[in-house]
């Protein structure tokens, strides 16, 4: 009886295309056991919820796929607070497709994200919501040719226009971009530095 009313779940994902990959039943799977779950609380009487668990760049999965998981997050008012970008692990068919682009099983070629500013958009499109994600997000949806999405609609993830607090985690990001970029360039310079006081001391003891 001591029950905290939240039921956490791994769908992962709601795209039948990547599910298969995932070797997991399609959405309508999921989507029957939430309305059981839904009905079944409310016969007892109690305000129980499911919290789903999804994840990014999972072999098969691109910026078609995680705007429809973006989409459902939105029309069923998910807002996860934490997200997961998918990581290879030994002795998995997952790990086998993201390496080679191939699923061992059928030989075909699958989808995979492994460049880190795709995989930053794919992430981002998991919290849409977030004003810090505003600008990677609306870039997926320019470059899956998704602008009907961005604006003031009802079924648009993104407004048309940055809030202030968007522009200014874009500025915040930038400025610590170019402060690494500047430590990364004062330990390249501190380097070389030294590697040419060996040079020159190898030298000298050769001389």
């Amino acid at each position: 009886h001591h029950v905290g009313g939240h039921l956490k779940v791994a769908p992962e994902h709601v795209s039948d295309k990547v599910l298969a990959q995932m070797k997991k039943p399609p959405q309508a799977t999921f989507e029957e056991f939430s309305d059981r779950f839904r009905a079944a609380s409310k016969r007892a009487g109690k305000d129980q919820f499911l919290v789903p668990y999804f994840i990014a760049s999972h072999p098969g999965s691109g910026l078609e796929e995680m705007i429809e998981l973006a989409l459902f997050l939105k029309k069923n008012g998910h807002r996860p607070r934490q997200v997961q970008d998918f990581i290879p692990a030994p002795m998995d068919i997952a790990t086998c497709m993201f390496h080679t682009g191939i699923d061992p099983e059928t030989m075909k070629p699958v989808q995979v994200a492994t460049r880190p500013s795709d995989r930053a958009l794919q992430r981002a499109l998991l919290q849409f919501f977030l004003p810090e994600n505003y600008f990677e997000v609306k870039k997926a949806l320019k470059r899956a040719g998704r602008e009907d999405l961005i604006g003031d609609g009802p079924e648009c993830l993104i407004p048309a226009r940055p809030s202030p607090q968007a522009r200014e985690a874009r500025d915040a990001k930038a400025a610590d971009k170019k402060q690494r970029g500047k430590e990364g360039a004062a330990r390249d310079g501190d380097r070389k530095k030294r590697e040419g006081y060996r040079w020159a001391a190898r030298k000298g003891r050769r001389n």
